[in-house]
């Protein structure tokens, strides 16, 4: 079943169309020959390719590919009261909480296998925080990055020190180490009604423009049916404080709050609870595993997919917010985007690459709003603002006994 966008002056929501196309919100894709997209070798470990697109309001679909073999889902977004969306799907920064947390809870199992550290229970409690200040009608308005805060509660006979080298090992290797610690310039290209167009501020790709992916949408089937339940709601979103549609807020100074708490299941598989403190918004589980070159199932996306998608879905929620709040016309956008990483083994520190997005913007106004509207967009962007903002993670150690 084709998801059909609705055609509007700006992301304003007027219809909830993740609820109403037929699909599942989230599933493994069936049609990997046909529908995953070719992936630049980059000469890292893994690349995830996302291909996401605009739909009704704040809602937006992607597909996501991995370099790995065996990984294509569609993945969705959507927004809260306090963007006026329908709260069908979780947030764009949802994504990178969980990616992040899932791949501490990957380094931390890994490096336990590699010490023969026995673990009998380990929970990861991270906190994701994020600023927005200025005036988007005077092009001040900027979102930055926090240090990540990671509490690590675990139950081990090993003794405190060996604990702390454990923990110290393992968020060094996991990949979202470089992701934070360096400093990565995002890199664009733009097409506009069909034609590439020049940049303005934004940092320039060397490469051509890659195709429209609005293509790859027109056949996406699930490869399971009903929806497998890799995301589902636990608790519905109270009264937002401000009022429906704060976040549209011409000029803003606020700082935004996620949550996420993980847990790994006898399978391997693991169970991640996503709470938006700030906005209030609805909480999430989300199930992440890895696939088998990793020593998962591949049976729910992987953290570098949940990552990388919640880029792309923020980076397209900036563009959209900044459409409404200049009262240009955008009803249609789309982006191909690019990430990179790499764990870290034997001592060496996990990476990720720069982030490169190709953009494609629907409007009747103009190569001069197309411009800044990209610009804006990265400008605003929280999660382009934690690639490009170097960060050393708060990490605590909370020893816990098993009274089972």
């Amino acid at each position: 079943m084709v998801i059909e966008r609705t055609t509007s002056s700006g992301p304003r929501a007027t219809e909830n169309l993740l609820d109403a196309g037929g699909l599942p919100t989230f599933f493994a894709i069936n049609q990997i020959d046909t529908l995953d997209p070719a992936r630049p070798d980059h000469g890292v470990e893994q690349q995830v390719r996302v291909c996401a697109r605009s739909l009704s309001g704040m809602q937006k679909e992607a597909i996501v590919g991995s370099s790995r073999p065996g990984g294509l889902w569609r993945l969705a977004s959507d927004e809260g009261p306090y963007l006026e969306g329908f709260d069908a799907a979780p947030c764009p920064l949802s994504f990178m909480t969980v990616g992040m947390v899932s791949s501490y809870m990957d380094a931390l199992r890994a490096a336990a296998r590699r010490r023969s550290l026995d673990i009998r229970d380990l929970t990861l409690t991270q906190d994701n925080r994020y600023t927005m200040a200025g005036s988007a009608l005077q092009g001040t308005m900027t979102g930055g990055a926090l240090p990540v805060a990671l509490d690590v509660r675990i139950d081990s006979d090993a003794n405190d020190g060996a604990v702390s080298d454990l923990v110290t090992e393992a968020v060094g290797a996991a990949p979202v180490n470089g992701l934070q610690r360096e400093r990565h310039t995002s890199r664009f290209t733009l097409t506009v009604n069909g034609e590439p167009l020049s940049l303005d501020r934004a940092a320039p790709l060397p490469d051509a423009a890659a195709p429209d992916p609005d293509r790859l949408f027109s056949c996406v089937e699930s490869a399971a049916g009903p929806d497998g339940g890799h995301v589902r709601r636990l608790e519905a979103v109270t009264p937002v404080a401000g009022g429906a549609g704060a976040s549209f807020r011409a000029e803003q100074r606020r700082e935004l709050h996620v949550r996420a708490i993980c847990r790994q299941r006898p399978d391997g598989v693991k169970e991640i609870e996503q709470q938006l403190h700030r906005p209030l918004g609805s909480t999430f589980q989300f199930l992440s595993d890895e696939g088998q070159a990793r020593g998962g199932s591949g049976t729910a996306p992987d953290a570098a997919s949940y990552m990388a998608a919640g880029v792309a879905f923020c980076f397209m929620t900036q563009l959209g917010r900044f459409a409404t709040i200049t009262k240009h016309h955008l009803p249609g956008y789309r982006v191909v985007q690019d990430t990179h990483f790499r764990p870290g083994e034997g001592g060496r520190a996990g990476t990720a690459g720069d982030v490169t997005t190709h953009v494609f913007l629907d409007t009747p106004d103009g190569a001069d709003f197309a411009r800044h509207c990209l610009d804006m967009g990265e400008q605003t962007c929280f999660l382009h603002a934690l690639y490009r903002t170097p960060l050393e993670p708060i990490v605590t150690i909370t020893r816990v006994c098993d009274t089972t």
